[in-house]
């Protein structure tokens, strides 16, 4: 349940706003009612922010919920839970659940258990095409009446260039975008990895950067024959961000996403044979992640995305061959871009925030990614100066994770949804994650 929240001392940063000073933030029946210096209210909750940065809450667009269907890796519940953890205020849920949410009646059960359950906001992705087999389409019209904020086969790409042309047309009038997973598996061959050297290296069958290049160009070129919107999941190589570069310069309604372990691993870690390292698509070589960070850099990239993908301990517990694809990400995704990106001096922190908060919002055009006055209470509170070990204990159900055993800084230590406090670690007031040191402040 909502309360009236004033959050005093922070450093706001909400690029929607261009905002980043030190400030008080109001919250009154679930909205935002003030971001201002030095705020007093009455009949308020006061939480102090000293030493902590406050932004808009982060907004997923590529979550794997699981549920329904495959309980024994994730639920909404502990997906969602894991999502707070890791700052995220709302999740988008991919549609390859079992049975697929491709009926209104699907989309309805998911929005229905998140009300019950939930504890983010959960915003249904409904699939493409009937039983995501590609072969017609689903009813689409129903899927966004239900609640469905896109539209996607993810996990399997929409082979059939006339379906797709068609699913860009109606979507268009309806209002929402295609999330494209781009992969020709007639490329493929059964790959497991990246094809280069190092799948040459370890004698194991190649994905090669061309199976995603190719659906891309396509679909970029149907999108600007329907003047509809794609966007492209999980964007991996160099080629795809040319794609995408040259479509938006000629006016073509184009997005994209980048995931953390895109952003952060290359195809070289895979000599663990960790299983944890694999995922779909594949860690690719370091051209790739060099024209992936220039790409976030430019601003070609609208957001960072997790694609949490759960699996059961004993389905990746396995031959690296035999294991399933993905791995999850959203309680680890914040410390992962801050390290790699902010640390490291690709972009500065409000960019960050950018990508994993307004940028998604306006992506799908949903509520939040701001804290403007009368937008949603939903507030993410990072602390910058916090170091800790990832081990393999998470709120997600899962725990394929391929950063455990990595030291992270920077992890989100409170959540709120709609001005109710749903995740609240601050040191000395939460359970404090383990173990955890905070070193000396420096404004980033």
């Amino acid at each position: 349940m909502s309360s009236n929240l004033l959050i005093t001392n922070a450093r706001v940063i909400d690029p929607s706003q261009e905002l980043d000073a030190k400030l008080d933030v109001l919250i009154e029946d679930g909205l935002v009612a003030r971001v201002d210096r030095k705020i007093k209210a009455s009949n308020v909750t006061t939480i102090d922010a000293g030493g902590f940065v406050v932004a808009p809450g982060f907004i997923d667009l590529h979550t794997h919920l699981r549920e329904p269907g495959q309980e024994h890796k994730e639920t909404i519940a502990t997906g969602t839970r894991a999502a707070v953890a890791g700052g995220y205020t709302a999740v988008c849920a991919m549609a390859n659940t079992v049975p697929p949410n491709d009926e209104r009646a699907v989309t309805e059960m998911i929005i229905a258990e998140a009300a019950r359950n939930g504890a983010c906001r959960v915003y249904p992705i409904g699939a493409v095409s009937r039983g995501l087999e590609g072969k017609e389409l689903a009813e689409l019209a129903d899927l966004r009446l239900a609640g469905c904020v896109a539209v996607s086969d993810d996990g399997k790409p929409v082979y059939n260039a006339q379906l797709m042309r068609r699913a860009l047309e109606y979507c268009s009038m309806l209002g929402i975008p295609i999330v494209a997973h781009e992969e020709d598996a007639n490329l493929n061959e059964g790959g497991v990895m990246h094809e280069g050297y190092f799948s040459t290296l370890l004698g194991m069958s190649g994905i090669p950067a061309a199976s995603e290049e190719t659906m891309v160009a396509r679909d970029v070129i149907l999108a600007a024959l329907t003047k509809s919107h794609v966007h492209i999941a999980h964007l991996s190589t160099a080629g795809a961000i040319a794609a995408v570069r040259s479509a938006r310069k000629a006016g073509v309604r184009v997005t994209c996403e980048v995931t953390p372990h895109h952003i952060a691993l290359g195809d070289d870690a895979v000599q663990t044979f960790s299983t944890n390292l694999k995922m779909n698509p594949p860690l690719r070589s370091t051209e790739h992640r060099e024209a992936l960070l220039e790409a976030i850099a430019d601003g070609t990239i609208d957001a960072i995305a997790t694609d949490h993908a759960p699996h059961h301990f004993d389905e990746k517990n396995v031959e690296f061959d035999l294991a399933p694809f993905g791995v999850i990400g959203l309680e680890t995704a914040f410390g992962v871009c801050y390290d790699r990106l902010v640390r490291e001096k690709v972009i500065d922190l409000p960019r960050l925030i950018d990508l994993l908060s307004c940028g998604p919002a306006r992506t799908f055009s949903l509520p939040g990614g701001t804290l403007r006055e009368g937008s949603a209470g939903d507030v993410t509170m990072l602390d910058l100066d916090t170091r800790y070990a990832v081990t393999n204990t998470f709120s997600s159900k899962a725990s394929n994770s391929p950063f455990i055993g990595e030291t992270l800084h920077g992890r989100a230590v409170m959540t709120i949804v709609g001005g109710a406090v749903k995740y609240d670690i601050r040191p000395g007031v939460g359970q404090a994650p383990s173990p955890v040191a905070r070193t000396k402040k420096t404004k980033r």
